[in-house]
């Protein structure tokens, strides 16, 4: 469901000198062969015209090294093109492909150098071409993006020579582009599970949809005694010459907002995966995103109209109810750019401003954390205030390190009164939880990780209750 327009677009360059003087060198080869002349020169200490040996053999190697560098094309006649293999997202590896074609009339053996952001490849990515006169040679590399949004790449620095390999040329191409990293997009298998159960929920309501409520016109019937006259299709009766009326059936498609809180608390970052100390984790904001993209999918293809907020202490990305997959595409964007703020997020001006957008009842999807502090959390109080009028999922991402040490066996009195403050924590985030479900909101409080899939299917079964 993802469109291939999200692919970065293909870049391609002609490469130009490096430097603007002496844009060459000679190689290693040329400079060993030049050191090998030295051993000439050991006669010389018998004889002295064995010396001039060496001088000979010297300018022998340096006219082979000048013949050698006359014979390799100008930068301009070497041209460079970086195009994507898939779209680059989070939690998954992004195919990149350098093809290089050069007009001239000898083999070169090139050396490639991609200078990436940090935010795609921890260093610079090399490689090794062997790029023939007039034909297309490529080279494929993989790299896993670590942070969303917008990145710029820099230029391709390519170093060249001839198979004799005696002087080296540089060049550079200025493939420098705008690259866009999108959340986690889930694998397409695991999807499709979400989306078959989906499908049968869909079928399930419509054999058991219940004609006359609703406001969704169903079809035409004949005119039959207590039936409301605003009901009544008057053209429909003028063509028949008798009272036909219009029968409605229960609302299909529902709207369903999905909020994500970007303040303070979704900075916080997990452990990477595999136990790698070297690298970050994701920021809960991440999950947040990628889980949004999820329910968005899944939501647009069980026929609801599905709209995004993104606040902080103001709203960041804002997305209205809609369908279709220039829609999902709107909610990407959107989510690609949305960022964390190092201050509280400002919970009630989000809750305002949902409600002043969506007025008629609808599936609320929030996805935040709760704050650590013994007051009753702002984040609670706008919750409470949607619950008048729409059904709310509230998740809230569970603080793996604090319920970690809370289920330690202390070993010593600083590890006893840490347990202790974690414990507490933990049963007073359970409290709050458990007042929200009071009053009739539906919570999770999960594992980054595991929010995903636990969200997808509250989803299906809000959906399969007609709870909307």
């Amino acid at each position: 469901m993802i469109s291939s327009s999200l692919h970065p677009e293909t870049v391609r360059a002609e490469c130009r000198p490096r430097r603007r003087w002496f844009a060459f060198a000679l190689t290693a080869r040329a400079i060993w062969l030049l050191a090998a002349g030295l051993l000439l020169a050991l006669p010389g200490f018998f004889q002295s015209r064995l010396a001039y040996g060496m001088l000979g053999w010297d300018a022998l190697v340096l006219l082979a090294a000048l013949w050698d560098g006359f014979r390799l094309p100008g930068a301009r006649k070497i041209a460079v093109e970086r195009s994507w293999g898939n779209v680059p997202a989070l939690s998954s590896e992004t195919e990149i492909e350098i093809a290089v074609e050069q007009q001239g009339e000898v083999i070169l053996d090139c050396r490639i150098v991609d200078d990436l952001p940090e935010e795609l490849a921890s260093a610079p990515v090399t490689g090794r071409l062997r790029v023939f006169p007039r034909v297309r040679a490529a080279l494929r590399y993989r790299v896993e993006p670590q942070e969303r949004g917008d990145v710029r790449t820099g230029q391709l620095y390519v170093r060249y020579r001839s198979l004799a390999g005696l002087v080296e040329r540089w060049a550079a191409a200025p493939l420098e582009q705008t690259v866009r990293v999108y959340p986690a997009l889930r694998r397409g298998e695991e999807q499709e599970i979400f989306l078959a159960r989906g499908r049968q929920i869909e079928l399930q309501l419509r054999q058991t949809q219940q004609r006359g409520l609703g406001r969704d016109f169903e079809s035409l019937r004949d005119y039959l005694e207590g039936d409301d006259v605003r009901d009544v299709c008057w053209t429909a009766t003028a063509r028949r010459g008798q009272l036909i009326t219009r029968r409605y059936q229960s609302e299909r498609s529902q709207p369903v907002w999905i909020v994500l809180d970007a303040g303070r608390l979704l900075r916080g970052r997990t452990a990477p995966e595999g136990g790698d100390s070297t690298r970050l984790g994701h920021a809960k904001l991440d999950y947040a995103c990628s889980t949004a993209v999820a329910v968005a999918q899944l939501a647009l293809f069980s026929g609801d109209r599905v709209g995004l907020l993104v606040y902080g202490r103001a709203v960041q990305q804002r997305v209205l109810p809609g369908r279709g997959s220039t829609h999902l595409r709107q909610i990407l964007e959107a989510l690609a750019l949305a960022r964390t703020e190092a201050s509280e997020a400002d919970h009630l001006r989000a809750t305002a401003t949902l409600n002043r957008y969506q007025p008629r009842r609808a599936l609320i999807v929030w996805i935040t954390d709760l704050a650590e502090t013994a007051m009753r959390p702002e984040v609670v109080d706008g919750a409470t205030q949607l619950l008048h009028r729409h059904v709310l999922l509230f998740v809230a991402m569970a603080q793996t390190d604090v319920e970690t040490m809370a289920r330690a066996r202390p070993k010593n009195v600083e590890q006893m009164f840490r347990a202790s403050a974690a414990q507490e924590l933990t049963s007073r985030r359970e409290r709050v939880l458990a007042r929200l479900r009071e009053q009739g909101a539906l919570t999770l409080d999960l594992d980054p990780d595991e929010l995903t899939s636990a969200v997808l299917n509250q989803y299906l079964r809000v959906k399969e209750r007609a709870m909307i």
